[in-house]
């Protein structure tokens, strides 16, 4: 009679002590997680495996993921037409040539390279690198030794190394007797990258715009990773103005009949070789979008953790609806007579059965695998040797999505607080970050942030005109009169108000000479497309407004 009682305590026990532990986001077993990536290890290999184990998950769709999968640096994979610039992008990237790399007009990297970082220069082969337990790659085993003779890995001691790896694929071909002779299912491999990698770089050459067969296969083997994929329109230094536009109007298009997303695709232009520009006139364009997609790559580690858990919580999705599909074609299976029959019926009747598992289940149409894919796969497979449902096994999946994923999010954050992660620096990142070559150094606001003189000055005999003629009363004229001038320049009241807030030096709702001056220097910025302060910087202050006598001394002897 005590061994029902001493069961509830003990249960009531473990029920408050699993409270208590999930505020500390730890697991069921009481073990706190030290990290956001032992967190998702662990939830992976506790709840969601099993479930993949069962059903086959690894068969049909992706192979089980590894401690390594979990710790790895972010990657960014890149993929395009052969002679677009791939390798040539990635020694841009590190600033110096890494071991392994071939460069030429004609189709040159003939395999896969991943460039990561290591203390000492030099090449791994494939077969070496796919039974290395601290490398990502041993599941690729799976593509056979066509695969892993193209398959290397090149190690280098590189700043740029230390906070990501980046993945250089064989240039596509066009036509269909290249893709017979590699030897190994290219966009399968693809595929495999694609669900690994943090960023997805598609390559094109302003004089390539065209995408073969080979190509489109690559890209569609990227389905459902859309948000990592960015574009890159190299080389667009070769053509002037008028061309590049035909060119990007001509490369969305193309891209338009292959990426079936409604939202556009961002597309970087520039040039990304340190070879001189041939073409000048859009260089400040070539340099913003260079910047644009810099940024894109330094953010990398920091959404590295996030990005892995999003990858699980799609991949426990897929599961979750292919251990539904398994069960149900186990369940219509008779017991004895007319197997084969039965089977080739189902196997037909898919996309009537994905309706119904939709509606049973309240899943949506877009979590189901490819149908035509899975019909292929499902004929080498005995129907009756299917697992049955089991539920707790999907339990166990739904729980993690619900309640423990929201853990591992706040730990992400809790994380970045404490230490926030590095972002890449060295090779072409440390390049224009400072200095008179950094973005925007010397122009709009900055302009004139290292001359002697107040550069508003240098136009001020003109706003002087303009000033006398708005009826300054004891050398100021007021908000009403300002205003009207103001108008005059088109902007929104919200600009506008910001201006004067700036150029109100004194805040007596009044401006004097030099502060009009400064509201028409403002104004003159902001008509050329650059962006307004949040604060008025010291070199625009006028000088009778500033706290530095030997300033004004200055102005003042300009002006004499």
């Amino acid at each position: 009679s005590v061994e029902p009682d001493t069961h509830s305590s003990l249960r009531s026990e473990s029920m408050f002590s699993w409270v208590k532990q999930e505020q500390g986001g730890s697991n069921k077993e009481g073990e706190m997680y030290q990290t956001v990536t032992e967190g998702l290890q662990t939830l992976y290999t506790k709840k969601l495996l099993p479930l993949e184990e069962t059903y086959l998950f690894h068969d049909f769709h992706s192979p089980a993921l590894e401690a390594a999968d979990f710790q790895s640096k972010p990657m960014v994979l890149l993929v395009g037409q052969y002679s677009t610039g791939k390798t040539t992008f990635i020694r841009y990237l590190l600033e110096q040539d890494f071991p392994g790399m071939r460069i030429g007009p004609e189709p040159t990297t003939d395999g896969f390279i991943a460039v990561m970082y290591g203390e000492n220069e030099g090449v791994v082969p494939g077969n070496a690198l796919v039974v290395d337990p601290k490398k990502p790659f041993r599941k690729l085993n799976a593509f056979g030794n066509s695969f892993l003779n193209r398959f290397i890995c090149s190690q280098m001691p590189n700043q740029v190394l230390q906070s990501i790896s980046i993945i250089d694929t064989p240039g596509i071909l066009s036509g269909e007797k290249q893709r017979i002779s590699r030897g190994y299912d290219f966009a399968e491999v693809l595929r495999w990258f694609g669900e690994r990698v943090d960023r997805i770089i598609l390559l094109f050459d302003a004089h390539k715009l065209d995408i073969s067969d080979e190509f489109s296969e690559a890209i569609k083997a990227f389905k459902g990773q859309d948000d990592k994929i960015r574009v890159v329109l190299n080389k667009a230094d070769q053509v002037d103005t008028q061309q590049l536009m035909r060119v990007y109007g001509a490369l969305m298009w193309s891209l338009g009949k292959v990426i079936n997303t409604p939202e556009v695709v961002r597309v970087y232009l520039g040039s990304f070789w340190a070879k001189p520009l041939q073409n000048t006139e859009n260089r400040r364009l070539f340099e913003a979008e260079s910047q644009d997609l810099f940024r894109d790559i330094q953010s990398l580690p920091r959404n590295a953790a996030l990005r892995k858990l999003n990858d699980l919580i799609k991949r426990a999705r897929l599961a979750k609806v292919h251990a539904y599909i398994i069960s149900y074609l186990k369940k219509e299976m008779p017991s004895l007579f007319g197997r084969e029959k039965k089977k080739d019926e189902l196997i037909q009747r898919l996309p009537e059965i994905y309706t119904v598992l939709q509606r049973e289940h309240h899943i949506s149409p877009g979590d189901f695998p490819n149908v035509t894919k899975m019909q292929d796969m499902l004929q080498h497979y005995d129907f009756s040797k299917f697992p049955s449902l089991k539920v707790k096994l999907i339990e166990k999946v739904d729980k993690m999505l619900a309640s423990k994923i929201a853990v591992l999010m706040a730990m992400i954050r809790e994380e970045e607080a404490k230490q926030p992660p590095a972002m890449v620096s060295g090779g072409a990142f440390e390049g224009s970050q400072d200095g008179p070559f950094g973005q925007g150094y010397g122009e709009g606001i900055s302009a004139g942030a290292d001359a002697e003189d107040w550069i508003v000055s240098r136009d001020k005999h003109r706003y002087d005109e303009i000033f006398y003629t708005l009826m300054p009363v004891n050398g100021k004229i007021t908000g009403v009169n300002a205003k009207k001038e103001m108008m005059n320049s088109r902007l929104p009241n919200t600009v506008l108000g910001k201006i004067w807030k700036l150029a109100d030096c004194d805040q007596d709702g009044m401006l004097d000479d030099e502060e009009f001056a400064l509201a028409q220097h403002l104004i003159k910025i902001k008509l050329e497309g650059y962006e307004l302060p949040t604060e008025l910087p010291n070199h625009l202050v006028p000088p009778s407004h500033r706290k530095n006598p030997t300033a004004d001394a200055l102005y003042n002897h300009i002006e004499d």
